[in-house]
């Protein structure tokens, strides 16, 4: 008598979830999203390639829907969240209905200078703010020669320095329980090299050859690294595509790959790693507050205020290389208070509590002056 025919099971992710629930599969990206209910984390599943990825929640989550864009449907306990799982920050969407709608604006790390998109967007939502908190002196006064009123720009420094000086920046043996990634092996006992590459918007369409000399200057080195995905921008599926070329043949080796992290987790990775690379302002702005030795890469950050932690170079790999053998060899540098120390929430919080934001803007300009 012939065995009967069953289905073929197999464990493609040991989850070790404590009430797994919702699970919904995602045509689009080729992944399935679900929910554990008494570990409060969202999953991320591509089982093509066993990319996994969790997020936690603030409150237990009891199911989970797909969106027709971006992100997912989540219930919550008490609420529920659209929750995206991009680096994206629709501010001037807020800002602009913010202002036809009267309701003031508090804007913050506005008058910085940068090289990409970002800088359009910052100013834009400058001016349609009413009270503005920037970090640096330089960004005030920037702020002031824009045409913003002295009395409503406060330098406060950058909120994202108190998050590094209150967390427990140590490295344990469980970072990585909730957060996997793809890839070799890691070693918390060994030195590594933290990298990050975005996208140029008005250099569309060299991602892929840019984050290639990238990555082939840290395989030189020959040590450990943590490869982040890039951000939306655009040109971000060309940087996409050369990190997948990149495992694809096979020159990973020592590489582990994540697509984002909660950031009390990428602050301790930070400051810990032997280098950063890549051109996340992160290096420029965290890493000069942990003194992270740091390369940036491109024309990105151009133009923007940096601590002594950081090196510039092109796209080239030997010059990328040898900028990051230098950083390695000089080891940490002395913390900078450059983007604030530690204490701009409390700033931030008295003003909004004591000022009372003019909803009716006027350019302060020298009129004189310009006819």
């Amino acid at each position: 008598m012939a065995s009967p025919i069953g289905p073929s099971v197999q464990c493609v992710l040991p989850a070790a979830d404590i009430v797994g629930e919702s699970l919904v599969w995602s045509p689009s990206e080729s992944a399935l999203f679900w929910v554990d209910i008494g570990g409060r984390r969202i999953h991320r599943l591509e089982p093509a390639t066993r990319w996994h990825e969790t997020w936690p929640t603030p409150e237990f989550p009891t199911s989970i829907g797909l969106c027709t864009t971006d992100g997912v449907i989540v219930g919550l306990t008490r609420r529920v969240a659209l929750w995206s799982f991009d680096d994206r920050f629709e501010t001037i969407a807020t800002a602009v209905a913010a202002s036809y709608m009267n309701i003031p604006v508090a804007h913050t790390q506005g008058g910085e200078v940068t090289g990409s998109i970002d800088e359009n967007v910052r100013h834009a939502v400058t001016k349609l703010s009413h009270i503005h908190f920037p970090a640096t002196e330089r960004a005030r006064e920037f702020l002031v020669r824009m045409g913003e009123q002295p009395d409503a720009v406060h330098l406060t420094g950058c909120p994202s320095i108190d998050i590094l000086k209150e967390i427990d920046l140590s490295l344990s043996a469980d970072v990585f329980d909730r957060n996997r990634g793809l890839g070799d092996g890691f070693r918390l006992d060994a030195p590594y090299i933290l990298v990050m590459q975005h996208p140029v918007t008005t250099e569309y369409g060299q991602g892929m050859e840019q984050v290639n000399q990238t990555l082939e200057a840290v395989a030189e080195i020959g040590m450990q690294a943590l490869v982040f995905w890039p951000n939306v921008d655009a040109g971000s599926e060309d940087v996409a595509k050369g990190i997948r070329i990149f495992r694809e043949l096979g020159r990973d080796h020592g590489f582990h790959f994540f697509r984002n992290l909660p950031p009390e987790f990428f602050a301790k990775l930070m400051a810990h790693c032997a280098c950063m690379v890549g051109n996340s302002s992160s290096a420029l702005r965290e890493g000069s507050f942990l003194g992270t030795p740091a390369v940036t890469v491109g024309t990105r950050q151009q133009g923007r205020e940096r601590g002594p932690n950081l090196v510039e170079v092109g796209h080239d790999n030997a010059e990328i290389a040898d900028a990051i053998r230098d950083q390695i060899a000089h080891g940490p540098y002395e913390p900078s208070h450059l983007f604030g120390d530690g204490t701009a929430g409390r700033k931030i919080a008295e003003l909004l509590a004591t000022k009372q934001p003019r909803v009716q803007k006027k350019l302060l300009l020298d009129v004189e002056q310009l006819a």
